[in-house]
């Protein structure tokens, strides 16, 4: 106060510098910035791997399920139509239907069994 300037006791280079404390505030705040930036990173190339898989999952689980109904119905289907043909042919109308039916569905579950994988495809397999 003598020379006629007030500056609180700090020099005149301490004026445009920044407490020590702001500093290290500052310093923190980018180190936790750029941690959280890492984070953010990890965690998108986590949900982008994990997303296509998911998705090709759901997809592959989708056709195996219209796999399999297919070879169900294709198996009753196509024991309905002979026992159809039979009746018509040989006019025993509804015996021929109804054996025919009963067997395609047979047929269509082993095949459901053999597409899944619980009953083996080839029957010398087992000996």
């Amino acid at each position: 106060m003598a020379n006629g300037t007030h500056n609180n006791g700090r020099g005149e280079g301490e004026r445009d510098k920044p407490p020590a404390d702001e500093a290290a505030l500052s310093a923190r705040l980018d180190r936790l910035n750029h941690r959280l930036s890492d984070i953010r990173k990890d965690r998108k190339n986590q949900t982008d791997q994990s997303g296509s898989g998911a998705a090709s999952a759901n997809a592959s689980a989708m056709a195996r399920g219209f796999r399999l109904s297919s070879e169900l119905i294709a198996g009753v289907l196509v024991g309905a139509v002979i026992g159809w043909g039979i009746d018509r042919l040989l006019s025993t109308s509804p015996w021929g239907l109804i054996v025919f039916f009963l067997l395609g569905f047979t047929a269509g579950v082993i095949n459901v069994m053999r597409a899944a994988g619980v009953a083996n495809s080839d029957a010398s397999d087992r000996s």
